[in-house]
C-alpha cells in the first residue's frame, strides 16, 4: 500500500507538468496558419509523445496493464496533423490533469490531510481559536483535539488503504485515453504480422543461400577433391604403393576436416545441444563457450517449448551475447529466462558502455526480425556508460516434446 500510494503521488504531481506540454503544441497549432507552426510542431508533437511514453511504460509496469505501442510519429508536420495517435496524446495531456490525475490526487490529499490532523492540529489548536474545524470535528477543546488527531490518523489509514485502488483507476484511464481503438490496433497488429512474416521469408531465403554456398564452397569442394585422391590412390597402389599411402593418408585428413564443415554448418543451422536437451541447456552450454562472466538463470518449466521458439531465442542471445563482447566491451553479462502466461521471456544485462540502438546494427536489427516471425518483441535500455538491459519476449506455449505449440504466428 505504501508503493502504491507512492506512485499515486508521482502521478499527481507528473500531471500538473502536463498542461504545459500540451499548451506548447496547441501554440504550434495555432501558428500553423502563418507558417510559423510548422518547424515547431514536430519537435512539440515528439515531446508530447515522450511523456505519453513514459507515462504508458511507467503505469504498466506498475499495474501490469498492457498498452500496445503507438504507430511511430509521423516525420512531417502535415503527416501529423493526420495522425490519429498524435491527437490521442494530445487529449490525454490536457484531460489527464482533470480526470486521471484528480484521480490520482484523492490518496495523497487524503493522507497529508490525515497527516495535518493528526500531528498539526495539536500544537495550533489554541492559536487558531473558534471556528476551528478538522472535517467534521470542531476542535476548541483539549477532548475535541484528541478527536482530530484519530480522526487525522483514520484519514492516513484511509488514504494508503485507498492507495492500490486508484492507483488501478487510474491505469484503466490511461489505457483508455493513450491506448489506440480496438480496430485500429487490429489494423495494426495485421500490418505488423504482414511484415514481419515477409521479413522472416526474406531471412529464410537468405539463410538458404548462406547454406547453400556453405555447402558448396566448405564440404562440396573437399569431398569431390577427396575422390579424386582416392581415384589417384587406387591408381597407383600397383604401380606405387609409397605414393598410394600417402595420398590415402591425405584423404583421411581430408575427411576429417569435411567432417568438420559439416559439423560446424549443422551446429549454425540447429545445435546439437539445443535439439537434445532443450534452451536452459543450449544456453548454459552458449555461456560456458564465451570468455566472458556469464551468469544463467534458467526458470522453464518442465518439458519444451517449440522448436522453432527455441532457436529463434538460442540465436537471439548468442547475438547479444557477442554483441556485449565484441561493441560493449563488457566483462560480466547475466542472462534470465522465465515462462509465465504463455510467455517466454528472456533478460540480458551486461555491465558494457552501453549506447547499444535496435534501429541501427545489423545484428539487433536480425533478432528483431527473428522474434517478429514468432510475434514476439525486442526492448533495449542501453543507456550511454551502460549498462545495457535487453528484453526478448515470445508469445509460446510450453508442453511435452510431442505436443508443443505456439501460441504465436511463425
Amino acid at each position: 500500500m505504501g508503493k502504491a500510494f507512492g506512485r499515486c503521488q508521482l502521478l499527481s504531481l507528473a500531471s500538473l507538468a502536463l498542461p504545459w506540454t500540451g499548451a506548447l503544441v496547441v501554440s504550434a497549432l495555432l501558428l500553423l496558419p502563418v507558417g510559423l507552426g510548422f518547424p515547431l510542431l514536430r519537435p512539440a508533437a515528439a515531446l508530447l509523445r515522450r511523456r505519453a511514453d513514459r507515462q504508458r511504460a511507467r503505469v504498466g509496469g506498475w499495474t501490469g496493464l498492457a498498452f500496445p505501442p503507438p504507430a511511430p510519429l509521423p516525420a512531417t508536420a502535415r503527416a501529423i496533423l493526420g495522425d490519429a495517435g498524435f491527437w490521442r496524446d494530445l487529449r490525454w495531456a490536457w484531460l489527464e490533469p482533470l480526470t486521471g490525475g484528480l484521480l490520482a490526487t484523492v490518496s495523497p490529499a487524503l493522507f497529508w490531510y490525515g497527516v495535518f490532523g493528526a500531528l498539526v492540529q495539536p500544537f495550533v489548536w489554541r492559536r487558531l481559536g473558534d471556528g476551528n474545524w478538522y472535517a467534521f470535528v470542531l476542535v476548541d477543546s483539549p477532548g475535541s483535539m484528541r478527536d482530530a488527531v484519530l480522526l487525522g490518523l483514520a484519514f492516513v489509514a484511509g488514504a494508503l488503504f485507498l492507495a492500490p485502488t486508484t492507483l488501478a483507476g487510474h491505469a484503466r484511464w490511461s489505457r483508455w485515453a493513450l491506448g489506440a481503438p480496438s480496430r485500429v490496433e487490429l489494423v495494426r497488429r495485421i500490418e505488423q504480422l504482414t511484415g514481419s512474416r515477409a521479413e522472416a521469408l526474406d531471412a529464410q531465403a537468405v539463410e538458404l543461400r548462406r547454406i547453400e554456398r556453405d555447402l558448396h564452397d566448405g564440404a562440396q569442394a573437399r569431398l569431390v577433391a577427396l575422390g579424386m585422391s582416392l581415384d589417384e590412390a587406387t591408381r597407383l597402389l600397383d604401380t606405387d604403393p609409397a605414393r598410394a599411402r600417402v595420398l590415402l593418408a591425405e584423404v583421411r585428413a581430408a575427411s576429417e576436416r569435411a567432417l568438420r564443415d559439416l559439423r560446424e554448418l549443422v551446429h549454425g543451422i540447429l545445435p546439437p545441444v539445443l535439439a537434445d536437451r532443450g534452451l536452459g541447456d543450449a544456453i548454459r552450454s552458449l555461456a560456458l563457450d564465451s570468455f566472458l562472466d556469464v551468469e544463467v538463470d534458467v526458470a522453464l518449466p518442465p518439458g519444451r517449448l517449440p522448436a522453432p521458439v527455441e532457436s529463434a531465442a538460442y540465436f537471439a542471445i548468442a547475438e547479444l551475447l557477442a554483441n556485449a563482447a565484441k561493441h560493449a566491451d563488457a566483462r560480466e553479462v547475466r542472462i534470465a529466462l522465465s515462462h509465465t502466461a504463455g510467455i517466454l521471456r528472456v533478460t540480458v544485462t551486461d555491465d558494457g558502455h552501453g549506447g547499444a540502438d535496435s534501429a541501427r546494427g545489423a545484428g539487433l536489427l536480425g533478432v528483431g526480425r527473428r522474434l517478429g516471425a514468432f510475434d514476439g518483441t525486442l526492448a533495449l535500455d542501453s543507456p550511454p556508460g551502460g549498462p545495457t538491459l535487453a528484453i526478448l519476449e515470445i508469445p509460446c506455449a510450453s508442453s511435452s516434446p510431442k505436443t508443443s505449440s505456439c501460441s504465436g504466428t511463425g
